[in-house]
């Protein structure tokens, strides 16, 4: 069951009382719950490693002392076939969307708390949660404690040539968090996008709904040239922007309507040449919404003169199948796909939404080609803040900070494949067996890594098969796992 967090639905009055539980692993916010790979676990003992999370939150994210020799031995189980000959896209990364919120609280611990924390999350090793992608708002979204842009005015006032564009606004919580994050991971990969343009660029003149003026398209353009330039001298990159977040939904605080016409309008006619005026190689990609509507990314890839500045398209999942992504790429094969965005409904249920978001989209998202994975935001306080008026009210951070650091749901949900799945890994063909859904790729460093997840109501034992040989393993139902050789 898919719940779409702008229509703010309470999970609460959705379930029976005392079957949500607190979704996430209680710490003091000192102990580092991603572990190094094991020294006693030697490669004469074992083929494959395997790394571990259970539903009931015993085993969370650990390398398990196993012996999983491959052998020739047939036996009645159900199969997984690995074939490296076989390949598809390649990955950019996986993570979350380091909101402006986010950003604040990771801001507000301690020094050396801060900094164990920014390096469990992004140092590039088994030793650590590796995440390589992270997606950021240009501006508010609505988990900032209130609304801004990058060119706020006076009502009445505009400034198409964007003289009083300016990033102040982040200097106290997102740059000073982004710098240390690029400094541990220089590779990682930023995507912007936008909740709201500026105001006075509206129709409605406000930050919540209304549309973008025409005669504001190419003064918008030139927001998102600067937008580029102005991280660019803090020493961040930005790899890829989207026009507008959720461009269908106009209710969240901030937001903005941008139907596909006026998107194709905007990118073909004044964002796509001002990216190019400027020489930026800053990526474009569309759409960044829900996969029951691939006909609006498709409308756009349809535009001859659109396509040719269009990198691909973003999707959410908060309505529609996942197999959707695999219906674009089809049509448009040239074109990448993203996965951009999925929350976590707090207080939530440990198990099945590590199930859920592990089968849906590190699974399914990938498997119906795309290049990454994000959860929603990185971190919230215990009160599921801050946020804007009108901003979501129960999004459950990967992490919760307040006097420690709780790391819930998902942040296993993501380390399953950020630890493993490096950014340049491709992935390779597997098939699905018994409920057992899984996928699969080789990585930069020549490895295979196989996620898999019980997806039965029952304990399975079953194979994994690579290069003509069989390895034999088990999963609890529910259970997630990631197997390295």
């Amino acid at each position: 069951m898919i719940f779409h967090y702008k229509t703010r639905i309470s999970l609460t009055a959705l379930l029976l009382s005392g079957m949500i539980a607190f979704a996430g692993c209680k710490d003091n916010g000192t102990e580092t719950p991603v572990r190094p790979v094991d020294p006693t676990v030697e490669k004469d003992t074992t083929d494959v490693l395997m790394w571990l999370t259970k539903g009931d939150k015993s085993v969370l994210l650990k390398q398990q002392k196993v012996n999983l020799l491959f052998k020739d031995t047939l036996n009645v189980y159900p199969t997984i076939k690995v074939d490296a000959s076989q390949t598809y896209q390649s990955i950019d990364g996986f993570g979350y969307c380091l909101t402006d919120g986010s950003a604040m609280l990771i801001n507000s611990l301690p020094a050396d708390a801060q900094d164990a924390l920014l390096k469990e999350l992004f140092l590039p090793d088994t030793a650590h949660l590796g995440v390589s992608y992270l997606r950021v708002s240009i501006g508010a979204s609505d988990l900032s404690v209130a609304p801004f842009t990058y060119n706020d005015l006076p009502t009445g006032q505009t400034d198409v040539d964007m003289t009083k564009f300016s990033i102040e606004k982040e200097r106290k919580d997102l740059l000073p968090i982004l710098k240390k994050v690029v400094a541990l991971s220089p590779n990682i990969k930023i995507l912007g996008s936008p909740w709201s343009a500026p105001s006075w660029m509206k129709t409605n003149n406000a930050s919540k709904g209304g549309s973008l003026k025409p005669e504001y398209y190419a003064a918008y353009a030139r927001y998102f040239v600067k937008y580029i330039q102005a991280m660019k001298a803090e020493g961040i990159t930005i790899d890829a922007i989207t026009p507008q977040n959720e461009p269908l939904h106009g209710g969240n605080n901030p937001s903005m309507v941008m139907q596909a016409n006026e998107q194709a309008d905007f990118v073909k006619n004044h964002l796509g040449p001002a990216f190019k005026a400027a020489g930026l190689t800053t990526k474009i990609i569309v759409y960044d919404h829900n996969a029951d509507k691939p006909e609006y990314p498709a409308a756009i890839l349809g535009d001859a003169a659109a396509y040719s500045y269009v990198d691909g398209s973003a999707f959410h999942l908060y309505g529609g199948s996942i197999t959707a992504l695999t219906q674009l790429h089809d049509a448009y094969p040239e074109k990448n796909i993203y996965f951009t965005e999925q929350w976590v409904g707090g207080p939530g249920n440990f198990g099945n939404d590590l199930q859920w978001h592990v089968s849906t989209l590190i699974v399914g998202a990938t498997r119906n080609w795309s290049r990454n994975v994000l959860e929603w935001n990185l971190a919230a306080d215990a009160n599921y803040g801050p946020h804007t008026d009108g901003g979501c009210t129960t999004c459950l951070g990967a992490l919760t900070i307040g006097s420690g650091v709780i790391r819930n749901v998902a942040y296993y949900i993501i380390g399953h494949a950020s630890k493993f799945v490096r950014p340049g890994a491709v992935r390779i063909a597997s098939n699905i067996t018994s409920q057992l859904d899984n996928v699969a790729f080789k990585t930069p460093d020549g490895k295979t890594a196989l996620i898999v997840v019980n997806s039965g109501s029952t304990p399975q034992t079953f194979n994994i098969q690579s290069n003509g040989k069989i390895v034999t393993t088990s999963l609890t139902n529910g259970a997630v796992a990631t197997y390295i050789w």
